[in-house]
């Protein structure tokens, strides 16, 4: 059963309210991340470690009643630790599957870019299916289903980058950066009786977290809208600073976080100013930029910054 907008606002006020007890400073990426959830999308995390980004899976996870798991990826795991494995039933002698870590609600993929390009692989298939495949036989992930990966600044000791085709599955690239010195008194003055997690309680089941989930899918998207998204994600193919521009995955990635946007904005309805909003955060990561605008020093974000300059906005009736 859907949520109606106003109750879909008073939700996300409530489970933000929670998740800043033990995040202190970060309103803004916590709303980026609730959002990508809301549109059953996974979020990427590049930073430096201990910034928080564990704190904040924990968090959601705990306040969204989901089933939570973790891996440190490491150059030692293997896909089989992330997908799980088959051994022999010693009473029958037939194959039984050993669920990997994967197989939870919320799927923590720590330090994701320090894991060998065979491991980063293996969450492919979880990630846009919802299943895993071991020995040809494929296991449901339960829902609902959301992976928050991490990775280093790249160029960092020990990382790898992420293949092309496992950024592109990330609905947004966020980054929390250090916290103002105010806010880094506040983290220790709140850890003065205990870790703040602790004393996080579920808000939600997970039936009324799917939903939701619902809800935010069946926001409505004017032909205008759809029109203004695909316009912009053409010029990303077009654009002489772009080597490679966004794929018809990102069509699909910027309409949903702009229909879970609209939902935290207590609207049923798309409007240009929550694909704007969204563009950025969405699209930047899976572009690759061509070799005059990195020697000139340009980032993704400004070329992107620039084609939200250049394309007409439409206007609604």
């Amino acid at each position: 059963m859907q949520k109606t907008e106003n109750e879909v606002t008073v939700y996300v006020q409530q489970v933000l309210g929670q998740v800043r007890r033990a995040v202190v400073g970060k309103d803004a990426v916590l709303l980026w991340v609730l959002a990508a959830i809301l549109a059953r999308g996974h979020i990427l995390l590049e930073d430096i470690p201990g910034v928080g980004k564990t704190t904040m899976a924990l968090a959601f996870s705990r306040v969204l009643d989901l089933q939570y798991s973790r891996v440190q990826f490491t150059p030692d795991v293997l896909p089989s630790d992330v997908t799980g494995y088959s051994v022999p039933d010693p009473r029958t002698g037939e194959m039984q599957y050993q669920p990997g870590a994967v197989l939870c609600n919320l799927f923590l993929a720590d330090e994701l870019n320090r894991a060998t390009s065979r491991t980063q692989s293996a969450l492919l298939e979880a990630m846009e299916e919802g299943q895993v495949t071991v020995d040809g036989v494929s296991h449901p992930i339960p829902e609902p289903f959301v992976v928050i990966a991490t990775q280093n600044p790249v160029g960092a000791a020990g990382t790898q980058l992420l293949p092309d085709s496992q950024l592109d599955r990330f609905m947004v690239r966020l980054s929390l950066g250090y916290p103002s010195p105010k806010d880094e008194a506040a983290m220790v003055l709140n850890r003065q009786g205990g870790n703040p997690l602790h004393a996080l309680r579920p808000l939600m089941s997970r039936e009324e977290l799917t939903a939701i989930q619902d809800t935010v899918e069946a926001t409505f998207v004017s032909d205008s809208v759809v029109n203004y998204i695909v316009s912009l994600i053409t010029a990303t193919r077009q654009n002489e600073n772009i080597l490679r521009g966004a794929s018809p995955r990102a069509t699909l990635a910027v309409t949903a976080m702009a229909k879970s946007v609209a939902q935290l904005r207590g609207r049923d309805y798309v409007v240009p100013g929550d694909v704007r909003e969204v563009f950025p955060q969405t699209v930047a990561h899976r572009l690759i930029l061509s070799p005059r605008a990195e020697t000139q020093g340009k980032s993704a974000e400004a070329v992107l910054r620039n084609i939200l300059d250049t394309v007409p906005v439409p206007k609604l009736r």
